[in-house]
């Protein structure tokens, strides 16, 4: 299938291009910077350079690439842990969850894409009891997290009401290559390459929410191992 990967250069895009590659897909990688483009050509990605916040760039990619699929991994995070710069990346991130992917929806809706798949977070649950489950409330009221969590429920509420087929993967917080710890450091946990192989599986199986984490009790995962076929153990072989 033709699928047009937005984030091609982040943490889950690095790890996920290579699987979509094995499983025969054709991959059109959007980024920012010539730079980086010529990397994404290096390893066989049709390569686009645009930017999420200009829509009328953004939509002649995507229409010019003729993607079946769209897979939404974007973000604006440091590549290291700082709590200074982490901070001030809180607003730029939401942005994105919400002008960025109004716009990305746009221009997958002008190319006819028939599925989306977006990132989401598995962090955003109200307190309550444990595991949380994908109907359970997310914490928009309050907290050190609230820009976040804000931006997330309104990026997920964007797709599911896009008219396309729609998965969110809400994704634990994670560890592993390019990420910023090794191990897991903070619940719900998740390594980066089973979070690969989430959006993987979501190109061919499932529609809705689901959390994407580890089986450590915070969050379930049933229903991502039922419908998805989701294994946390996935990692890739170097």
């Amino acid at each position: 299938m033709r699928i047009f990967l937005a984030g091609a250069s982040g943490a889950i895009g690095r790890r996920v291009t290579p699987l979509l590659f094995a499983a025969g897909h054709d991959v059109t990688g959007m980024t920012r910077t010539p730079e980086t483009a010529r990397q994404l050509e290096a390893v066989g990605v049709h390569a686009v350079i645009a930017d999420v916040f200009d829509a009328a760039a953004l939509k002649g990619a995507v229409v010019q690439a003729r993607p079946e699929i769209v897979i939404h991994q974007l973000t604006d995070l440091p590549r290291v842990f700082d709590e200074t710069q982490l901070a001030a990346a809180y607003s730029r991130n939401a942005r994105i969850r919400t002008k960025g992917t109004r716009n990305l929806i746009a221009a997958s809706q002008a190319a006819s894409v028939r599925r989306f798949i977006v990132q989401s977070v598995a962090f955003a649950y109200a307190a309550g009891k444990e595991p949380y489950v994908e109907t359970d409330p997310l914490n928009v009221a309050d907290g050190p997290r609230v820009v976040t969590v804000r931006a997330a429920a309104d990026m997920e509420q964007q797709v599911l009401e896009s008219g396309m087929e729609s998965v969110v993967l809400r994704y634990g917080l994670f560890y592993g290559p390019g990420t910023w710890t090794e191990g897991p450091s903070w619940k719900p946990s998740l390594h980066v390459d089973a979070a690969a192989h989430a959006a993987l599986l979501a190109v061919a199986r499932g529609t809705g929410v689901y959390n994407i984490a580890d089986d450590e009790g915070t969050v379930a995962i049933d229903k991502a191992r039922r419908e998805l076929g989701f294994d946390p153990a996935f990692r890739i072989l170097a």
